[in-house]
């Protein structure tokens, strides 16, 4: 007997086959089960799914047959395909792309053998709380674990910085391990530089036959071999980052969302969705716990907690009676033109070298200067691909495009006009360090020797195996002044970090993009909390920031590491503006081989878009240029919707998706939907 089955592959999400697709094959096969499957002239790797509702059988004669059963593998489960399902009609992308993209690669060409070899691990020891040397738990920590067990779904853990949420995590791990011997865990961390340190707590808690990490710097075998271990449940503990939130996990009782406001669980190319609240929505699928933590709760989350959809979870303590470092401003005003460091500032950094202490300088912008200028002519150091400049990178000397990566020499003389005198203007972390370096120059260590200083970014962390060295480094007191963008802002826990300083904060103050207040806040208080975490050293711990606007309510609220005072001034602007969360938005992006082909598009396409039902419930706003309009030679402009109901919105895609879909621009490349997007 002959059986069709439908079929999901990795086609993209405006392809005519971005559904289920029919195969026959000569016995049945559970949905959820891994299939090869030919695709044109191609062979893919498939997921066999429940037919669409609606969809008439075909015919088997008029359906190509199934290529190959990946047998040894237990299908996926029914929660698991929700959550795709639901990820790609929420975010307006194909099934196959979001359920292909959630899976390794190299599943494809498994054999049973090796299928066999890779799921063979060592036993694990059963876990058992008496083997963990016990940690004793602040009065907060224990208030936290216990708010938890509560009823509902999902809990907001609002922890200040360094009040001990890891702990928190870990003892809500060990617990549920306690209760349910087979349970698994997924713990989510915002970008990779934060897995390590974290994954080496959870091995040191649970051993490392229970814990593995999932994130887009494996290669392709290690993320097979984690991939396997988690959904074969040998895993306990999936530690990752946002990709990690697709994990195949058939015992799921626990997830948690560390630094949940953080920007990065927001997906910004393909298929755009956000790990956070798809984090919530499994959670309820799976009936698992939802542990989402910050000192800086976004605001979404914040809200959600006023309306009690979410428990709140307090800890506003450091451990171990530790101070949170006080805030001073700096104004700029007051300085000499063109002042880097201030005399204040640049003092209180030595009498921490003095003291063996150490400093950290944040600066937001990698490269030694954002721009190489002429001082005769206008020429600037502009990108010939993008609508943006080429940064120095003095240490090579090259001129790079942090957009489309096109690099060059720096030219001994100008290209438009032959002056050799050009020159940098503005600072990146590169020239920051050499500044530093330059006015230290005469500062001696304790023991003696000359001070040392390291700077940690984007550039300088690019070699496998760099990243952790340097924080090697740091923690064991080798370094006297890290430099660095805002990758060291967040999650690490440096314990000999007395001062913290923020140089060129105040571009965000004013920026058009409403959500910018809520970054530059959180991106300022987590700075802050990277100082002053050893109890022994916190009674001196200062955040210091240099500003133009000493007098703005932004930094009052953070003199005061007020983040709820913070919060409700921003939720009010926002619902007189009918903003998120109080309102809902979905960006139309186009990419064009000119501008004048992308708008028209979104112009067509909103034009069209009248006529469907619910569009009286939503406003479309013009077509404009993206703020970077042109990167790698494609002209991008975007359509901003809006309503205030989430469903009327949501109703309104799916209507319009395929006049979207069915509307083609002379010149148009692509076009895609960012459902709830970040930036605008």
């Amino acid at each position: 007997m002959t059986h069709e089955l439908a079929v999901v592959v990795p086609t993209p999400a405006h392809s005519s086959l971005s559904g289920r697709l029919s195969y026959r094959s000569e016995f049945p096969l559970a949905p959820g089960t891994l299939v090869r499957v030919p695709l044109g002239r191609r062979e893919v790797m498939g997921v066999v799914w429940e037919p669409a509702a609606g969809q008439a059988p075909r015919s088997v004669e008029d359906t190509k047959p199934v290529a190959g059963v990946l047998s040894g593998i237990e299908p996926l489960s029914a929660q698991w395909r929700e959550l795709v399902g639901f990820a790609a009609q929420y975010y307006q992308r194909g099934l196959g792309e979001i359920a292909l993209a959630a899976l390794p690669p190299q599943l494809r060409d498994l054999r049973p053998d090796q299928l066999a070899r890779r799921l063979k691990r060592p036993a694990a020891n059963a876990f058992s709380p008496g083997t963990i040397a016990a940690v004793q738990l602040t009065g907060e920590q224990q208030q936290a674990l216990a708010g938890l067990d509560g009823p509902g779904g999902c809990c907001l853990l609002f922890g200040a910085t360094g009040s001990g949420k890891t702990e928190v995590y870990l003892q809500a791990v060990e617990r549920l391990f306690a209760s349910d011997p087979k349970a698994q865990a997924l713990v989510m961390v915002p970008e990779i530089n934060l897995t390590p340190q974290l994954e080496q707590r959870f091995i040191a808690r649970f051993g490392a036959a229970d814990v593995v990490a999932m994130h887009s710097g494996m290669t392709p075998p290690q993320r097979l071999k984690s991939w396997l271990a988690g959904h074969s449940g040998a895993a306990r503990v999936v530690l990752g980052t946002r990709m990690a939130v697709f994990a195949s996990m058939p015992a799921l009782k626990l997830i948690v969302v560390d630094e949940e406001h953080d920007p990065s669980y927001k997906q910004q190319e393909g298929a755009r969705y956000s790990a956070r609240d798809l984090a919530v929505y499994r959670g309820r699928l799976e009936g698992a716990k939802v542990l989402l933590g910050s000192a800086t709760p976004s605001l979404e989350s914040w809200h959600a907690c006023d309306k009690g959809r979410y428990r709140l979870l307090q800890m506003p303590a450091r451990v171990g009676d530790a101070q949170l470092p006080t805030v001073r401003l700096l104004d700029m005003n007051l300085q000499p033109h063109k002042t880097v460091f201030s005399p204040q500032l640049l003092s209180a950094i030595t009498d921490r070298i003095a003291r063996g202490e150490q400093s950290l300088m944040f600066l937001n912008r990698r490269g030694y200067a954002p721009v190489l200028a002429c001082s005769s002519c206008d020429w600037k150091s502009e990108c010939p691909n993008c609508s943006a400049f080429r940064v120095f990178h003095k240490i090579d000397r090259t001129l790079r495009c942090h957009h489309c990566g096109d690099t060059e020499r720096v030219p001994r003389a100008c290209p438009a006009c032959g002056n050799v005198d050009i020159a940098p203007v503005g600072r990146g972390t590169e020239r920051l360090e050499e500044t530093l370096a330059e006015l230290l120059a005469g500062e001696r260590r304790p023991g003696g020797g000359s001070v040392r200083i390291a700077r940690m970014d984007a550039d300088s962390t690019r070699l496998k195996g760099s990243l952790e060295s340097q924080l090697a480094q740091v923690h064991a007191g080798q370094v006297d002044v890290l430099v660095g963008t805002q990758m060291i802002t967040k999650g690490h826990d440096f314990r000999r970090i007395t001062l913290v300083a923020a140089l060129n904060a105040d571009s965000a103050l004013f920026s058009s993009d409403f959500r910018a207040p809520e970054r530059l806040f959180a991106l300022l208080l987590q700075a802050a909390g990277r100082a002053g975490r050893d109890a022994a050293q916190s009674g001196a711990s200062e955040m210091w920031i240099q500003t133009w606007h000493p007098r703005h309510p932004l930094f009052t609220a953070l003199r005061q590491h007020d983040y709820p005072t913070f919060a409700r001034q921003q939720l009010k602007e926002r619902e007189q503006a009918a903003m998120p969360p109080f309102g809902f938005q979905a960006l139309v992006r186009a990419d064009a081989r000119t501008q004048e082909a992308a708008q028209a598009f979104l112009a067509t396409a909103a034009a069209a878009a009248a006529q469907l039902e619910g569009a009286d419930r939503v406003t479309l706003y013009s077509p404009v240029p993206m703020t970077v309009q042109r990167v790698a030679n494609v002209e991008r402009a975007q359509l901003l919707a809006e309503s205030t109901s989430r469903v009327a919105l949501q109703r309104f895609l799916a209507a319009w998706h395929p006049v979207l879909q069915a509307t083609r621009e002379k010149g148009l490349i692509r076009w895609a939907v960012d459902v709830d997007p970040l930036a605008i």
